[in-house]
């Protein structure tokens, strides 16, 4: 294959599905953390045990494939990728090899489409635990309750051309994982492998292991260009993402996908994909972020800017389209982009972990669009809304919140703050304009922030001549 660019990186993202049971046997996929309790002989492959397919796992796992715009195989096949290691304890994991569940589809990122190769489902192996670290640790401890858990694998085509590119992409998956309801973006294991390599190696491919989450991945791969550029020779191999120290180690050198020995699982029979089934959840598909960010461009006026940031929470969405509804589109888009989502990287929550709703926002907004109150006096209950929801309007008028518009009484505070500034009075007739904003500030203390900083800034000019 023939590269244009001068880095090409492809993804291999593991997502672990968050069905309540494991992809072949009844344990759960979520409970009890003590080690290795959420175990049943199939998950742990002892002799005579038999795996039973999880149909809400194939499900979820159908949903990605059309929200991915992938071919659907007319048949699941399971297949054994046989390898002798801890974290398995039958020496085999389950995955499919041959005839992925999707393949030829893509996803966009920006104006850019990037390919995906295949999609195919397959069992989680342990989890291993490194005491000291992976390279220093004597030994290993191995839990075996994530063992089982259903993943899907998305494989891409090498069309990612730089690390910011490949966290993009990242990022835009989980949001599509997010719109299905098909991965819990709090509690849900994702990870990568990376595949890079540079012109100045001649394309010699390098894998970098299980770095997790899309935060890791810019960091991992811009490290990993700066090393293969400054390296004499690059060799083919696998290596691991240390994220404390900032750096990858080689842990082998590359196999082959020949050297794992792939078998038909004759333990599992040919599951079909009927047109029909697959039809069935066609129909229950939710509107995905991209087409939301369309509809909010050309329906709501929306920038680009603020339609995507907006679409790419589904909660965050779909409360904009409710509050549009009664509220002018760019002031509920600029209160719920700005306002609402900087309370609440403040307050460190999701908004599924607060009790704000639309009704919420709706009250709040049409009190300041009728004027009632002041978009500081509006962004302070916001502040409280998201540690613990009230009725916005009662809370208004028992605590006294509604803007001062009698014009005499502002002029009164006005006439207060000119007598009692009078060196800013001076400044501000000399020509900086900035004393204006300090004494409109000393109004603003004096009404609490409920007069509007445009009213009184006309007032002030009018006193002041």
């Amino acid at each position: 294959m023939k590269f244009q660019s001068d880095v090409v990186i492809g993804l291999e993202v593991h997502c672990e599905l968050s069905t309540k049971t494991k992809l072949f046997c009844p344990c759960p996929t979520k409970g009890n953390e003590e080690p290795n309790t959420r175990t049943c002989p199939i998950c742990l492959g002892h002799p005579g045990s038999k795996p039973v397919l999880n149909k809400k796992a194939v499900e979820f796992a159908l949903k990605l494939c059309l929200a991915l715009n992938c071919e659907i195989s007319p048949e699941l096949i399971f297949s054994r990728k046989s390898y002798f290691y801890p974290d398995m304890a039958k020496n085999y994991q389950i995955t499919q090899y041959d005839i992925p569940l999707g393949r030829k589809g893509k996803l966009k990122i920006g104006n850019k489409e990037i390919g995906i190769t295949r999609v195919h489902m397959e069992e989680d192996p342990a989890s291993l635990v490194h005491p000291a670290g992976m390279k220093e640790s004597a030994y290993v401890l191995v839990d075996y309750n994530r063992s089982g858990n259903p993943l899907v694998e998305i494989v891409t085509e090498p069309d990612l051309t730089s690390p910011d590119e490949a966290r993009d992409f990242m990022k835009q998956l989980i949001t599509v994982l997010g719109y299905l309801e098909i991965f819990d973006i709090n509690k849900g294991i994702i990870k990568a492998d990376a595949n890079i390599s540079i012109k100045e190696s001649n394309y010699t491919r390098v894998e970098i292991k299980n770095i997790t989450g899309f935060r890791e991945i810019e960091r991992a791969l811009l490290y990993e260009v700066k090393r293969q550029k400054e390296a004499v020779k690059i060799g083919q191999e696998t290596r691991s993402w240390d994220s404390e120290r900032g750096i990858t180690f080689s842990l082998r050198k590359k196999e082959t996908e020949e050297d794992y020995g792939y078998i038909i699982d004759t333990d599992l029979v040919v599951t079909e994909i009927e047109d029909k089934w697959v039809n069935g959840i066609r129909k229950h598909m939710p509107e995905l972020a991209q087409d939301k960010v369309k509809k909010f461009i050309q329906k709501y006026k929306l920038k680009k800017e603020d339609a995507e940031i907006i679409a790419a929470g589904k909660q965050l969405a779909e409360m904009f389209e409710k509050v549009a509804q009664e509220i002018d589109p760019l002031l509920a888009a600029k209160w719920l982009r700005r306002e609402l989502l900087r309370v609440l990287n403040y307050s460190k929550k999701e908004l599924h972990e607060t009790g704000i709703n639309e009704k919420h926002m709706i009250d709040l907004l049409k009190l300041i669009e009728a004027k009632k109150i002041t978009d500081n006096v509006a962004a302070k209950i916001l502040e409280k809304l998201v540690e613990k929801p009230f009725d916005v309007k009662e809370h208004v008028k028992k605590e006294g919140l509604e803007a001062v518009s009698d014009i005499s009484e502002l002029e009164k505070y006005c006439r207060e703050a000119i007598e009692e500034n009078p060196k800013a009075v001076d400044d501000y007739k000399k020509g900086e304009a900035k004393a204006l904003n300090f004494i409109v500030g000393k109004v603003m203390q004096k009404t609490k922030g409920k007069a509007t900083p445009k009213e009184v800034n006309e007032i002030l000019m009018r006193m002041i001549k």
